[in-house]
């Protein structure tokens, strides 16, 4: 199975503060780290370094010499990505305690065009993998024209805004989101995980649902499979890119023929390991330490 992410690439300005930044304040930052990011990206990574034979599609600026070399730099194969007159997207991180906050900019993200994309996807086609986050243009386009083609299509609703509820999502196949992501998408008004998974499982019948949890794991629900998996202890350093993480393992485990637990477990190792990391990209594991990790918690 190939797998196409049609996703995001940016620049990540982090800034180390005491407290999230409130209305009004300035604050002093008590360090800063420039890393390569985007949800696209980090994904894309992820599933390159589990293993699975991923291809990037998307747009940089200029600027985004670098952001093209970390993909190849992990085995992502990078011919569709395109460049477009415009700065590549960037985000600024206030990072606290190990936790984050983000402020997103597109930039380049935001050119992509219908145009582009079925230029992209007629290389692609039944039994394939269509990738996709809600941090480029025309995500709704690209999910019709992937299935038109026969594909399965992964989306990761973040950052989840009112107009994903008007995108087509009953073409989606799996849908891997977040206990805030799941319960806009369920329509509930409930922070009990069981509640938001039935609701989704319920809107979306013929889908396969990964729901994680943060610190209580991850639930999974498709038609005929009910599983979950608990996170590991682990220190947190940061945890910026371990949903992107968790994802790309995911799926990697899913294009390989792993069973549904066996897919949970692997990505919650990976995603442990992201969190005791600093940055994004840079805390995404390769298959080999995601397997010593599995020896040293056997």
């Amino acid at each position: 199975m190939k797998i196409l992410n049609l996703g995001s690439l940016n620049f990540d300005k982090v800034y180390d503060l005491p407290h999230f930044i409130l209305e009004g304040e300035t604050l002093l930052s008590q360090g800063y780290g420039e890393f390569f990011g985007g949800k696209g990206l980090n994904q894309s990574l992820a599933l390159a370094r589990a293993g699975a034979e991923v291809y990037h599609a998307g747009a940089v600026g200029p600027d985004g010499g670098p952001l093209r070399e970390c993909l190849e730099a992990s085995g992502v194969r990078t011919r569709y990505l395109r460049q477009v007159d415009t700065v590549s997207g960037h985000a600024i991180i206030q990072k606290v305690n190990g936790l984050n906050s983000i402020i997103v900019c597109g930039g380049a993200n935001r050119c992509v065009t219908p145009e582009y994309i079925r230029e992209v996807l007629a290389d692609f086609g039944e039994g394939d993998l269509l990738l996709l986050q809600n941090e480029v243009s025309n995500v709704p386009f690209a999910m019709e024209e992937a299935k038109r083609r026969g594909m399965k299509v992964a989306f990761n609703a973040s950052p989840i805004t009112d107009e994903i509820l008007g995108y087509p999502l009953e073409l989606v196949d799996y849908f891997l989101v977040n206990e805030v992501e799941g319960r806009a998408l369920a329509g509930v008004d409930s922070e009990d995980f069981g509640v938001i998974l039935e609701g989704l499982a319920a809107r979306f019948p013929s889908a396969a649902v990964v729901l994680t949890v943060g610190s209580q794991g991850v639930l999974y629900r498709d038609a005929a499979v009910r599983a979950q998996h608990p996170c590991y202890r682990v220190t947190v350093a940061d945890t910026t890119a371990a949903g992107d993480t968790f994802c790309g393992y995911f799926l990697s485990g899913v294009a390989s023929g792993l069973s549904v637990p066996d897919c949970l477990r692997q990505a919650s190792m990976a995603a442990a390991i992201a969190v005791s990391r600093d940055g994004a990209a840079a805390s995404i594991p390769t298959r080999d330490e995601v397997a010593a990790f599995a020896e040293a918690h056997s």
